[in-house]
């Protein structure tokens, strides 16, 4: 049977394809000289696209519980990187907000970032890309639909 070995399994290979890219991607912003992590750069990179979201919506969308989000944003505040203020409308929430060195720091590491991920694909064509991209996007749907 093909799936007898770990290393054969193709969700094992969609983990060590990750957690490469991810070693990789972080060494590459501390060779920057940015000190911040991965998942720190999803969270300010998340905020900096979509205005008004909640923490909720912000660890759906990098696949981290609450209590984690709220730390990264708590590490995020501390590093000047991120303020929270109160919603205007809703006091239960608070506004998440970059400060101007987070826009910074997005600046700065959206090159590298693009970059990462042109190495990450070197010579693998769109075609393949989108495809890899449909098959992966098949197996969410498979996992998300209720049985």
């Amino acid at each position: 049977m093909a799936d007898r070995r770990l290393k054969d399994v193709i969700f094992y290979s969609l983990e060590s394809a990750s957690k490469a890219y991810r070693r990789f991607a972080q060494a590459r912003l501390s060779a920057a000289g940015i000190d911040i992590t991965i998942d720190q750069w999803l969270v300010l990179k998340t905020i900096h696209e979509s205005a008004d979201i909640t923490l909720q919506q912000v660890g759906a969308a990098v696949f981290k519980d609450f209590a984690s989000v709220t730390r990264i944003v708590q590490l995020l505040e501390r590093k000047g990187l991120l303020c929270r203020k109160p919603h205007p409308s809703d006091g239960r929430r608070s506004e998440l907000m970059l400060t101007k060195s987070g826009e910074s720091v997005v600046r700065t590491v959206e090159p590298i970032a693009q970059g990462n991920r042109r190495q990450a694909l070197d010579g693998i064509d769109a075609e393949e890309v989108a495809r890899l991209r449909a098959v992966l996007k098949r197996i969410t749907e498979n996992c998300d639909a209720p049985r």
